[in-house]
């Protein structure tokens, strides 16, 4: 290349390089007299553009090193490639380097890191980042935000976030609608999705091809197929991820000849087909039995090189298993180069569905035989009855809530039993808003609800504070469905109205009620009234107890701690004197948990395991650590009567703490953590697991006597209800 001076040297890579021809600009860059920071910065925001992790960070290492000083905008480029790759360790040294630089109050820079803490799941750094920049309003720095909580599937705050920029006049534009319409499409806010279409309208964004691919996306997602594909006709651009969107929204939505009929439009026009669109339309050919466009479908497969793809080949197995055609499948089966979990339990079922137990329960071994598939009770239950709906509620009851509704999602056929599996489960698993949201989706579908599914809603609204939609749900039962409430509905009610401190309205339903109160009903009211510490309702609720169920402790102990709470001790002391009396002695609480193939259980104190001296040694380990991030112990959950330090060891050494321990211990890092316990969870433990969670970034499961708890990044999935 002739003599040319900067500008041209430093043109000619920053072009190269943002065309994708990588090894010339590189060549180019080797051959520059004079390399100065615009240089350097154009070949590695070339190397970020196209994904290029190990070349750009080896590149950007050397700028420094040799002398250069990063800019701002070098600085995006790299934090835009973490964002990407989700590499949170080299953000955060370049998050060091801006501090050290100064630049880390920098709008351009701030924004590139809200960002790519946020796609890193680091959503508590990203917020405070942003608080620091707010000011400037900046709308990338905002829109970064607000995209980083609909990534993180917070979509409630996304919307509330929403709201508050445009409360701040920040601009909103073509990147900020796609993400609040992502957030509006992942919890079914198809009115909320409206009023930013009309937003958008307003906005002069209409136009845009990425918002009107958005749009088609969230109508389809909100089961709108009218609008979506009201929104679609109206394009003037054909795009395959808008066409992609609608074909799922028919097959979700059961409307198989729709979704074949879309996919035929698509392809008769030539446009681009992925590895998504095609399980989709598999899907809707299982369930129709159309051979001969599964066939069609896979020779365009094998055309065009989507054979590859685990998820097409699952899709494949999965369609030829389900109309009857075992020999593809297995053919298909066989030629897959990796087996997942999916790809097993299709074919398992497919022969189980055809009649062909024998040669499931061999196919049932084979997978077993190999050890990379771990063998549970769910995949026992595909084999045993190959009921979708078993295995929505077997997954969800082993607290795989993902799981289940990854199954859910995959049914062609949904009816009540299928709905209300999944909504008790979303309750049971500290996701009760979603339950509220599947049953308005349920309502849509035509599907009416049953006696079963009442119990989950009400559930999932006393595990939410959903006072309002509870009494709405309780309401409609009798007068719009036609379904006399029984005693459990009353107890879910009787909760909800306790646990909002509505114990007068509680007491006055359980005194109306058609049905007679069981133990059930009385156990909310008094759980109600240990919590808001009302002792002359918890005694009657208690003495009704003592007559329904004399040999349960609940009562008693409940009964006792009221007393001891308000300092009545000869009370409580009588309450204790009158259980031994009875020969009635409190059940031990224990805890227990899995690991290599073994059950390992806990008691408080306990002394008895093998590894002990180690558990005690973790658990000291872990409170100290803890304590210095601000948790106190809360000695409300011990005897009165004993010393401080008592308190917080015999707190320390509690079942669910001691298996916990042992847990951190042996689990892989990365792997989740399961417990389990015979009683409810005390808070105190509640409160602990929630830091150990953060502390360690560990993923706990804990199932209790009343629900599962998810603890991930020091928050729990119960949202502290339960």
């Amino acid at each position: 290349m002739p003599d040319k001076d900067e500008f041209t040297w430093n043109t000619m890579v920053a072009a190269y390089a943002n065309s994708g021809r990588l090894t010339d600009a590189r060549k180019l860059f080797d051959e520059s007299p004079v390399k100065g920071s615009i240089t350097w910065s154009g070949l590695i925001a070339g190397y970020c553009r196209y994904g290029c992790e190990v070349e750009a960070f080896k590149l950007f290492s050397e700028m420094h090193m040799e002398g250069q000083r990063p800019t701002q905008y070098t600085m995006g480029s790299v934090l835009r490639l973490c964002s990407m790759t989700s590499s949170l360790q080299r953000g955060e040294q370049i998050h060091g380097y801006a501090l050290k630089t100064g630049n880390d109050g920098n709008v351009f820079v701030a924004t590139g890191l809200v960002d790519m803490y946020a796609k890193c799941m680091c959503i508590i750094e990203a917020e405070s980042l942003f608080e620091k920049v707010a000011d400037a309003k900046n709308h990338a720095t905002w829109t970064a935000m607000l995209t980083g909580y609909s990534h993180n599937r917070d979509s409630f705050q996304a919307m509330d976030f929403f709201r508050h920029m445009r409360a701040q006049g920040v601009e909103i534009n073509q990147f900020t609608f796609p993400s609040i319409l992502t957030a509006c499409a992942a919890v079914l806010a198809n009115d909320f999705g409206l009023q930013v279409h009309g937003c958008i309208v307003k906005s002069g964004f209409g136009s845009n091809i990425f918002v009107q691919s958005a749009l088609v996306d969230m109508y389809a997602k909100c089961r709108d197929l009218k609008s979506a594909k009201k929104k679609l006709e109206s394009m003037e651009i054909d795009d395959a991820i808008s066409w992609n969107s609608l074909i799922v929204g028919f097959v979700n939505q059961g409307l198989k000849g729709e979704a074949l009929y879309t996919f035929q439009r698509m392809h008769a026009k030539n446009m681009k087909i992925d590895e998504y669109t095609l399980p989709s339309v598999l899907n809707s050919l299982a369930s129709t039995k159309d051979v001969r466009n599964a066939k069609s479908v896979h020779c365009l497969i094998l055309k065009s090189g989507f054979g590859r793809y685990q998820v097409v080949n699952n899709a494949l197995v999965d369609v030829y298993s389900k109309q009857g055609n075992l020999d593809s499948a297995l053919t298909i089966f066989n030629h897959m180069e990796g087996k997942d979990v999916v790809s097993w339990t299709s074919l398992v079922v497919g022969y189980s569905h055809n009649g062909s137990y024998e040669e499931s329960l061999k196919l049932f071994c084979a997978m077993h035989v190999t050890g990379s598939i771990q063998l549970d009770q769910l995949i026992v239950a595909n084999i045993m009855s190959s009921l979708d709906n078993s295995l929505v509620t077997m997954y969800a009851k082993c607290g795989a809530i993902l799981d289940a509704n990854r199954v859910f999602d995959s049914m062609q056929n949904r009816n009540v039993i299928t709905y209300t599996a999944l909504i008790v489960g979303y309750a049971q698993n500290g996701k009760g808003l979603y339950s509220l949201l599947l049953y308005d989706q349920m309502i849509s579908a035509g599907i009416a609800p049953d006696y079963i599914t009442f119990i989950g809603l009400l559930f999932a609204c006393s595990h939410t504070g959903s006072l309002e939609k509870g009494r709405s749900y309780f309401n409609s039962m009798d007068n719009i469905h036609g379904i006399k409430p029984g005693a459990e509905h009353y107890a879910c009610m009787i909760d909800l109205l306790g646990r909002s401190g509505n114990l007068s309205e509680a007491k006055q339903l359980l005194d109306q009620m058609d049905v007679e109160p069981d133990a059930t009903v009385w156990k909310s009211l008094l759980g109600a009234c240990r919590m808001h510490k009302e002792l002359e309702m918890g005694e009657m609720a208690a003495k009704e107890l003592f007559e329904l169920e004399p040999k349960n402790s609940m009562p008693y102990v409940m009964l006792s701690n009221l007393y001891s709470a308000a300092g009545r001790w000869e009370d409580a002391a009588k309450i204790r004197k009158l259980m031994k009396c009875r020969g009635i002695s409190k059940e031990p609480g224990s805890s227990w948990t899995q690991a290599n193939g073994k059950t390992h259980t806990f008691v408080s104190e306990d002394r008895s395991h093998p590894m002990m001296a180690r558990i005690y040694s973790k658990i000291d380990e872990v409170i100290a650590l803890i304590k210095e991030a601000g948790y106190v112990p809360d000695m409300s959950f011990v005897l009165h009567d004993m010393e401080r330090e008592g308190k917080e060891l015999g707190l320390a050494y509690h079942s669910e703490k001691l298996a916990l321990a042992f847990g951190l211990l042996v689990v892989p890092s990365g792997a989740v953590i399961r417990i389990y316990k015979n009683l409810r969870v005390c808070g105190d433990c509640h409160t602990a697991f929630k830091y150990i969670s953060s502390l360690y970034d560990r993923h706990i499961v804990l199932r209790d006597s009343n629900c599962f708890h998810h603890f991930v990044d020091g928050k729990c999935s119960c949202g502290d209800y339960w």
